[in-house]
This record gives C-alpha cells, sequence and structure tokens, in this order.
C-alpha cells in the first residue's frame, strides 16, 4: 500500500497540563521536541486550556467575566495560541522549521481549499518544516459555524466538522495519505476498565479493512466520559478512526508521558490499530 506522508500526530489539550498544579507541563513539550522532525504533521489542542491558565495567572487567579461563553474561548483561544507555539519553537530542534497553520471546517469542505492545504502540508516535508496544525477557535463563532454546517450538509453527504481535533488530525490523516496517524491522551490506550491502567487493549488488528472496522465498532462500550467538559474523550477518537483505517493507515493511541518513539515502536504500552 503506498503512502505519501509518513506521520500524522495529535495531543489532547489535557494532556499538555499538570491539571493539579494549574499550569503547562513544560516536560511533554519537551519531549515531542526531541522526536518531532518533517516526517510528523502535528495537530496540537490546548489553546483555550492554556490560555484560561496563563490568563488567571496574570489576574489574581480570576477568569475571564461578562461575556458569553463563545467570546471567553475565543479570547482565551487567542492567547493560549502565543504560548502554544512558543514552546513547540523552545523545544524542537533549531535545525527544523516550525510553522503553525490554523484551520476551520471549511477548509476540509471544499476540494480546492481541502487540495490548497494538501499541498502546504507536502511541501513543509520537503522544506524541513514542522507544521504545527490547529483549529481556529479565536475566530470561530458557534451560531455562525453551525449555520455553515447545516448548509452544507443540504447539499453535500459527507461533511467534516472538525471542531475536535481527533477529527483534524484523522481527515489531515487522510489527505496527506499517512502511513501513521498518533493520538496523545492523557491515558494510556483504550481501556476496559477506565480506573484500572492494566486493563489496556494493546492490540486491534483485523484480516482486512471490514474486519478491523467491526473490531473498532466493538470498543465504543468502553469508551466513556472524557478528560474535559466539552470533550468527546476516547468514543470520539473511534468515531473518527474510521477513514484513516480505511486506506490502510496504522493508529496509535497513547499516553503523552511517552516519548513518541517508543509508542511507535512498540516499547511501551498503548493501543495499536492495525490490518494484520
Amino acid at each position: 500500500m503506498k503512502f505519501d506522508h509518513e506521520i500524522v500526530g495529535k495531543i489532547g489539550s489535557m494532556a499538555l497540563i499538570r491539571k493539579d498544579e494549574y499550569d503547562i507541563d513544560y516536560n511533554v513539550f519537551s519531549r515531542l521536541g526531541m522526536d518531532l522532525n518533517p516526517d510528523f504533521i502535528w495537530v496540537t489542542s490546548g489553546s483555550v486550556e492554556i490560555g484560561r491558565l496563563d490568563y488567571m495567572k496574570r489576574n489574581n487567579g480570576d477568569e475571564l467575566k461578562g461575556l458569553d461563553m463563545q467570546e471567553v474561548k475565543a479570547d482565551y483561544a487567542a492567547q493560549g495560541q502565543a504560548i502554544l507555539m512558543e514552546n513547540y519553537r523552545r523545544f524542537i530542534d533549531p535545525k527544523y522549521s516550525v510553522r503553525q497553520i490554523l484551520v476551520e471546517h471549511q477548509h476540509f469542505n471544499d476540494p480546492e481549499k481541502r487540495e490548497f492545504i494538501r499541498k502546504l502540508l507536502n511541501r513543509a516535508s520537503e522544506q524541513g518544516a514542522i507544521p504545527i496544525v490547529n483549529y481556529n477557535d479565536s475566530v470561530s463563532s458557534e451560531e455562525i459555524r453551525k449555520m455553515e454546517l447545516y448548509n452544507l450538509k443540504q447539499n453535500h453527504e459527507n461533511v467534516v466538522e472538525c471542531i475536535d481535533n481527533d477529527e483534524t488530525a484523522a481527515q489531515i490523516a487522510v489527505l496527506v495519505r499517512a502511513r501513521m496517524l498518533i493520538l496523545l491522551t492523557s491515558a494510556p490506550g483504550i481501556l476496559k476498565d477506565p480506573k484500572d491502567s492494566t486493563s489496556i487493549i494493546r492490540e486491534v488488528e483485523g484480516k482486512d479493512v471490514y474486519e478491523l472496522l467491526d473490531h473498532i465498532d466493538s470498543l465504543e462500550k468502553y469508551c466513556n466520559g472524557s478528560s474535559r467538559e466539552g470533550a468527546n474523550g476516547m468514543k470520539a477518537k473511534l468515531k473518527f478512526l474510521s477513514e484513516p483505517v480505511k486506506q490502510g493507515t496504522t493508529v496509535i493511541i497513547g499516553s503523552s508521558k511517552h516519548r513518541l518513539k517508543d509508542l511507535i515502536e512498540g516499547n511501551v504500552d498503548r493501543t495499536i490499530f492495525r490490518i494484520r
């Protein structure tokens, strides 16, 4: 099977912070910096949560007040984006360029825009650069977005929303025909019992795409809850895996506490999805 790009990866918001200490987990950025290179297209969440923490630090622990939740989210995202990029640039090997790419749902629902992004991402690899992709929360109004998506669904069967960066990463993996998709979380992988890290399901395999998709569907019963309010958790990750899996992409879900190379090589616990 032919692939046009090596690896697409994604990290969730709560995997980038020390929740109990209300601060960024710089160790995670450091580990990512050791492994990220132009073979990767990296999708990152975290702008809203990191922007919120940064605002609170500068305002005696107070959060933004007097605004509706969409305005608060936009303001936090705008503040957090700068900090996200600062830390990726700080820890990634200086011999590589780092490029920020902010996307919205319409970029993946318009063939010309999809093709433009595909070429942009592929050029980055050829030019020794690492693309850091995030959904553009700072200019995204939920009301307008819902209206746009509604209109799109009237004329198109398959509409991409990309509000969840798991979906964004999966769509990018399909767009560039990635050999591997890695989803980093605060959990070690898919667990039969969310309270027991030893109950991890290490391999999900099938003799063909159809069998693998059936096995993925059967895992939904283990995937309840999420790491933060508004997130869809492991169930959403499984939902978005189908398109990459159909093109033969191998998928890994694992903990952000581990090096990417160890997750890829199977040196640590993770859940891997692949065709035998």
